[in-house]
């Protein structure tokens, strides 16, 4: 199914696309950097509409949540595209590369998460804030059913697309790739100043947020970037968590993998600022669990995949000093 995109703008013989801040400037036959958005017949079509790269059932702490619903799982699924071209993409099959694909309408999407083992639907894999027409569409029909939309995202969108999902977003992790301007513009292709400001919004409107950073080799494996972008993420609020995730070489990408040395005092500068700073893509003695921000009790113990509830009441808050917490049961 092809769809017309509400957001876009007409400047001589080009088509703007308006839905992401890059504003492709598109002539007849031309598909944007997202892949998913192609001028037929003079239109600005969505050619990616319905089109599902990939749909699993997963648990919610690997997209990662770990204070949204934990032990819960989660039908996963995203489009084929990007609209970054980050050298390091861990999924650039399918988000750098026009991938096999195949259509769900809405309502059939909807039908898979009719049984109560899920407890919704979780748009990832590659960015889905590029599937907007198909999220805006399928998303009011999530809530109808008494399920949950979750978000897992580069951030990089337009205000006025972002504000039309709003309403409808529960959680998203956002990757919070630099807390550097200059290392935004020049190794992802977008501007941080928006991708902060959207980071904003949500916290704003009551979504549950969490931030991942991957600390990439030579990019942002410091603990005094690490520090900054810690420091910026407790100005809004110091118990957003941060997932702090080790690098491999991926990708255009051959920097070898972040140290162990460098990922300890990384999660270290972190925890200056934050109070909950968790490890991504590594086993390590701290960094897993979920304890208690008053008296230190585990909260939610995590081996891999594999959640254990302790001390949480049904409210999330703990049962051993009473002291409230982030964690939405």
């Amino acid at each position: 199914m092809m769809i017309s995109t509400p957001y876009y703008s007409r400047h001589s013989d080009k088509i703007i696309c308006e839905i992401c801040p890059i504003q492709c400037k598109l002539s007849e036959g031309q598909v944007g950097l997202c892949l998913g958005r192609e001028v037929i017949d003079g239109e600005l079509i969505t050619t990616n509409y319905g089109q599902l790269v990939a749909l699993h059932l997963d648990p919610i702490e690997k997209k990662p949540l770990y204070h949204f619903k934990p032990g819960s799982e989660i039908l996963s699924t995203g489009p084929n595209g990007c609209n970054l071209r980050c050298k390091w993409c861990q999924n650039c099959d399918i988000s750098q590369l026009k991938a096999n694909t195949h259509y769900y309408d809405p309502e059939h999407l909807i039908d898979q998460i009719e049984s109560p083992n899920t407890i919704g639907i979780a748009y990832t894999y590659t960015e889905p804030l590029m599937w907007y027409e198909y999220l805006r569409d399928v998303m009011p029909l999530v809530h109808k059913i008494g399920k949950v939309n979750v978000l897992v995202s580069n951030g990089y969108i337009s205000p006025k697309p972002l504000e039309d999902l709003v309403p409808y977003i529960d959680a998203a992790n956002i990757d919070l790739k630099f807390i550097d301007e200059n290392l935004y513009r020049k190794y992802a292709g977008c501007e941080l100043g928006v991708i902060k400001k959207n980071i904003e919004r949500m916290v704003e409107a009551g979504i549950h947020v969490e931030l991942t950073h991957l600390l990439v080799s030579g990019l942002a494996d410091n603990p005094v970037h690490t520090s900054r972008l810690a420091k910026w993420i407790a100005s809004l609020d110091t118990s957003i968590p941060l997932h702090l995730s080790r690098y491999f070489p991926s990708h255009k990408w051959n920097n070898p993998a972040t140290s162990i040395s460098t990922l300890e005092a990384c999660y270290q500068a972190a925890r200056e600022h934050l109070t909950h700073v968790y490890m991504g893509n590594i086993q390590m003695q701290d960094g897993k669990d979920t304890h208690c921000s008053s008296c230190g009790e585990i909260l939610i113990e995590r081996s891999s995949y594999h959640t254990t509830l302790h001390q949480l009441d049904e409210s999330g808050n703990c049962k051993k000093c009473g002291a409230t917490s982030t964690i939405i049961m």
